[in-house]
């Protein structure tokens, strides 16, 4: 039998070794704070199946919250805590999960770092600019890493079109990018009245539509202009449905200037339909991904064609393999998932909320160190 497992070893490339290695990595430990946010709901049933990492537990200071989401996915409820020093008390665990208003990412980072917890939290990074720069100190002294977790971070067509604009230049240079991101509205779609309570507040969520969406396409746009920061930012918001969305903006187009490119960022809660999609245009053709396994691509005087696009594998796959890598010290966050893209993520939405108030484009300085 071990001569058998020997050969097929060989025929596959690998050795004694490294098989056995894979087969007896620990999990990584780690617990989720905060259950306010719904894309809580996603993560919780996606961790409860792996192997690769093991929910120690789960901070949540809303009993009546906490017990729903205990039935819900029948947890046991010793797995809840009131607090992270609670749950730090009781257990270790290595890196945390954020499902928190965007308001109380600082404050949890803030408690992290200090203790060697590396931190993912949901998208955007901060409310401003103001926070995410605390934040990045704070990590830095800690030496943890902070992941942002985006949706369309994991689209496979996203990061085949970044390989065909970027990676082979197969379009030229860039010249334009467009995403539309968003749906009907967060009330409109079914979020929990948990969820709507922050999410619809200036205060804990940073603005409505404006940071909701408009940090998908910040992100997407800093990754696909190799991290080069704008020149310029131009936004304009309105309140469509006022009596739906009193206190924030529903509705946001952000403008985004280049020397040589221009990115136009549409973040709405007005859309007919759930969608985040992107175009690019470059010197010489398009790359277009209207769905997250798809391409529709024209090059020259080509004709247009569409692109399957397989499912991407490895820790490149979802954000449990990828938060489990970065634990292990096996890959640094890159991309768009990285503090320093997200950095700039902030600038072009604190400068897009600062243009909508005063209806001017904002200039940024060409030195990044004067903001951050």
């Amino acid at each position: 039998m071990k001569k058998i497992v020997l050969s097929l070893c060989i025929l596959l490339g690998l050795t004694i070794h490294s098989a056995v290695s894979e087969e007896i990595k620990p999990p990584v430990r780690f617990a989720i704070v905060g259950l306010v946010h719904d894309h809580a709901r996603g993560f919780i049933p996606g961790a409860l199946k792996r192997a690769d990492v093991q929910l120690a537990g789960i901070v949540e200071p809303d009993r009546q919250l906490a017990a729903r989401y205990a039935a819900l996915y029948h947890l046991n409820t010793n797995l809840f805590y009131a607090s992270l020093k609670e749950l730090l008390a009781k257990t270790n665990v290595q890196a945390v999960t954020v499902f928190t208003s965007t308001f109380d990412h600082r404050r949890v980072v803030e408690e992290c770092a200090p203790l060697g917890i590396h931190v993912m939290m949901e998208k955007p990074l901060a409310v401003n600019l103001e926070d995410a720069r605390a934040m990045a100190a704070a990590a830095k002294k800690g030496g943890i890493q902070l992941i942002v977790n985006y949706e369309t971070t994991w689209y496979p067509g996203n990061q085949a079109a970044y390989e065909m604009v970027c990676g082979q230049n197969a379009i030229g240079d860039l010249r334009k990018i467009v995403v539309h991101d968003g749906h009907l509205g967060p009330k409109e779609i079914g979020c929990s009245p948990d969820f709507l309570a922050w999410l619809t507040d200036p205060k804990l969520n940073g603005g409505g539509a404006l940071m909701d969406f408009g940090c998908y396409g910040a992100d997407l746009m800093t990754w696909l202009m190799q991290g080069q920061r704008p020149t310029s930012v131009f936004a304009v918001t309105q309140h469509i449905k006022p009596d739906v969305y009193p206190k924030v903006e529903d509705e946001a187009t952000i403008v985004v200037t280049y020397p040589k490119a221009q990115g136009i960022i549409q973040a709405s809660w007005n859309w007919p339909y759930n969608r985040k999609d992107m175009e690019l245009y470059g010197q010489t053709g398009y790359v277009l991904v209207p769905h997250s396994d798809l391409l529709r691509v024209l090059q020259g005087n080509g004709k247009e064609h569409e692109i399957p696009v397989a499912p991407l594998t490895g820790a490149q796959s979802n954000p449990l393999a990828y938060l489990a890598a970065v634990v292990r010290g096996e890959i640094k966050p890159a991309g768009l998932s990285s503090l320093e893209v997200n950095l700039t993520v902030m600038e072009i939405l604190d400068a897009a909320r600062k243009s909508a108030e005063t209806g001017k484009r904002i200039d940024l300085p060409a030195d990044a160190s004067a903001v951050r």
